[in-house]
């Protein structure tokens, strides 16, 4: 790899385990230096084990780089100002925020609870404005950086169980899109990426019904550190006219999704009662009606 990150530094948020590590890895591979956050928590946020994003951070200085942990929790605004303080006092600046740090409550909606939904919302939606919105002022003095926020197909495209994630996801993918329009002028990017990979966040889905079972043998084909060297081209100076959109990466096979736009319209001179939306613009409208997809039913094809 060649080092198109030389002279940057990136803060990873969940860069101890899974597509964070890959991310961290390949940052520095590519003369990043890495600030490698991570609450070392179990999937549920309860906390476990700092030591992966350490071993993450000693990998990073074998290889000649540099790295420093942050073990702060992204839901906490101050936390996410400490991390990017720290980035700002060990290595002077910073240049890349990835906000890769999540947690799953997986439950069907008519049993998830309040707090379910709230830690998974704090986590994704939150920490990730939170990482954010700490790093803008200086994005916007130095006149550049880039943003990478981890959306999901779940949010995009829809998954059982995961009402509170798939609001989180299809939220982080809003809001990347409002960084990227609010901070242009500055010079700053700010993309939407959907990784598809074994993770022991995947790890935790259910495997009971052979269904299920072939859902997980084919998603346990999709290695983690196949998404890194996207996220880092993304970062790098030849992508900098790249803002505002929204990516996937499924082993070797890279996608750009669509946005929500008007695809069909129903209009009277008259204006519209209840009625004739019922008798008319409903059935003129429903050619292009979605069928309740999930995303395993769009990715129907076995990883490349």
């Amino acid at each position: 790899m060649t080092r198109l990150l030389e002279g940057k530094v990136a803060l990873i948020t969940g860069g101890g385990r899974g597509v964070g590590r890959g991310v961290a890895l390949a940052m520095a591979q590519a003369g990043a230096r890495v600030v490698i956050n991570d609450l070392g928590a179990t999937l549920d946020g309860r906390p476990e084990d700092v030591q992966p994003a350490h071993e993450v951070a000693a990998a990073i200085k074998a290889m000649g780089g540099e790295a420093i942990v942050d073990c702060g929790s992204v839901a906490d605004w101050d936390a996410a100002q400490a991390m990017v303080d720290a980035a700002l006092s060990a290595f002077g600046r910073l240049d890349i925020v990835v906000n890769n740090a999540g947690i799953l409550r997986d439950v069907m909606f008519h049993r998830m609870s309040e707090q379910e939904f709230d830690d998974v919302v704090a986590v994704h939606l939150k920490g990730s404005f939170n990482v954010s919105r700490a790093a803008a002022p200086i994005f916007k003095n130095q006149g550049g950086g880039s943003y990478v926020h981890m959306t999901s197909t779940s949010g995009l495209i829809g998954n059982f169980g995961q009402a509170n994630y798939s609001a989180a996801k299809l939220g982080v993918a809003a809001l990347s899109k409002s960084i990227a329009l609010d901070m242009q002028k500055f010079g700053v990017r700010s993309n939407a990426v959907a990784p598809f990979a074994w993770t022991r966040m995947v790890d935790s889905i259910p495997n009971e019904t052979p269904e299920q079972k072939k859902r997980v043998d084919s998603l346990k084909k999709l290695v983690p550190e196949r998404v890194a060297p996207f996220v880092v081209g993304l970062c790098a100076e030849g992508a900098r006219h790249v803002t505002g959109q929204i990516f996937g990466v499924r082993n070797n096979e890279i996608y750009l999704f669509s946005q929500p736009r008007p695809i069909r319209s129903a209009h009277r001179s008259d204006g519209w009662t209840p009625e004739s939306v019922v008798d008319a613009a409903l059935p003129m409208l429903a050619a292009d009606f979605y069928p309740l997809d999930r995303s395993g039913d769009v990715f129907t094809w076995e990883p490349v």
